[in-house]
């Protein structure tokens, strides 16, 4: 699993295993990218408020997951509108500092809020999109 990624999840409590265990147990989507016939990366989505229409997307990957920037976008929207179709609002935290994964969440469409949340000593900004 990649530092930042490690990083987060330490900084949420749980070791990178609990983390992927605790997504995959607890989201309503959930699937995993394979490179070469490898898993690489887990991500999916958490309804986190089904009355408002609320869901947390989540993902946590290997270095590899980002070798492939162009298969990554072109996935990007089908697994968006896979989590549209279950919550019209997506939205959780992502370490400041993990410079790709924010890249990446501005590439698909996110807005990453400028208001930082402290979580033991990491620095996190929500982002958020809604359905279109």
């Amino acid at each position: 699993m990649r530092e930042a990624d490690v990083t987060e999840c330490a900084a949420m409590g749980h070791t990178p295993r609990q983390a992927l265990r605790a997504g995959l147990l607890s989201s309503s989507l959930c699937l995993t990218a394979t490179v070469d016939g490898r898993p690489e990366a887990m991500f999916g989505l958490v309804v986190t408020n089904a009355l408002c229409g609320e869901g947390a997307p989540w993902m946590l990957g290997s270095d590899a997951i980002y070798r492939h920037p162009r298969t990554m976008l072109r996935w990007g929207p089908r697994i968006l509108s896979a989590m549209f179709d279950s919550t019209p609002v997506l939205e959780n935290l992502v370490a400041e500092d993990n410079d790709r994964a924010v890249r990446f969440l501005r590439r698909i469409g996110f807005t990453i809020a400028k208001e930082v949340t402290m979580i033991a000593g990491t620095r996190f900004v929500p982002f958020s999109q809604e359905r279109r």
